[in-house]
């Protein structure tokens, strides 16, 4: 074949097309199962960081295994608090759309021991200034007074909106109550200076309003879908 020729250019071209889709396809069928454990684990580690467990010196295994220790059910809700399921709530995939007003919708709730007592771990999803954000909020068996919470982004600004991860601001929420003369009233991220002291609010980011205002819509908006389970 004439090396110079436009038929041979396009021969070339898709077999070299069709070589590299080939092994990207291998390479990503190799990796899937890696993936998806590093996906498990990092969402198991999340759920333990709300609950105040630090896992920074652990070990994979050893991660794994102090959330098998911990979560003792990881149940499925429907709208109305009844549960669905007693196990299968860790797949349950929760997403900021597409939940609201529908009685269809699976809620899942981690139910935990910490030193003896019952913690209740709800996932939280929303919108940041620049992209998703995400976390966990545990409850105590109450079902009202906050023990942890676990927050995260995709994209925010580092020392503004992404401050959302840090201990400075995570430290508020323990202490403070969903409850407000026995009625849901959740709690409230307000900008800094408002915040009543006597009530249950926090001081949201310095330069990070919209985020601030995200994680106060994810905690609102995510606990409302379980209104039910918690009023029971």
């Amino acid at each position: 074949m004439n090396t110079n020729s436009n038929t041979y250019t396009i021969v070339y071209a898709s077999v070299i097309v069709i070589v590299v889709a080939f092994l990207l396809a291998f390479v990503s069928s190799s990796l899937s199962e890696r993936i998806g454990k590093n996906v498990e684990l990092d969402k198991k580690k999340q759920i333990l960081s709300s609950l105040n467990i630090d896992y920074s010196k652990m070990s994979d295994t050893e991660v794994a295994a102090t959330y098998a220790e911990t979560v003792k059910q990881d149940l499925i809700l429907n709208a109305a608090g009844e549960q669905l399921a007693e196990n299968g709530g860790f797949d349950v995939e929760v997403k900021d759309e597409n939940l609201k007003d529908l009685d269809d919708r699976q809620l899942p709730l981690y139910c935990c021991q910490v030193n003896g007592e019952t913690k209740y771990v709800f996932p939280l999803r929303g919108a940041g200034l620049w992209g998703p954000i995400w976390g966990y909020i545990a409850l105590n068996a109450d079902k009202d007074e906050v023990f942890g919470v676990y927050f995260s982004h995709e994209s925010e600004t580092p020392g503004l909106g992404a401050e959302i991860t840090n201990e400075k601001f995570k430290s508020q929420f323990p202490g403070l109550h969903i409850r407000r003369n026995g009625q849901l009233s959740y709690l409230s991220v307000l900008k800094k200076g408002k915040v009543d002291e006597n009530a249950d609010q926090v001081d949201a980011i310095t330069g990070g309003t919209m985020t601030s205002n995200g994680v106060d819509a994810m905690i609102k908006d995510g606990l409302s879908q379980y209104a039910n389970f918690l009023n029971k």
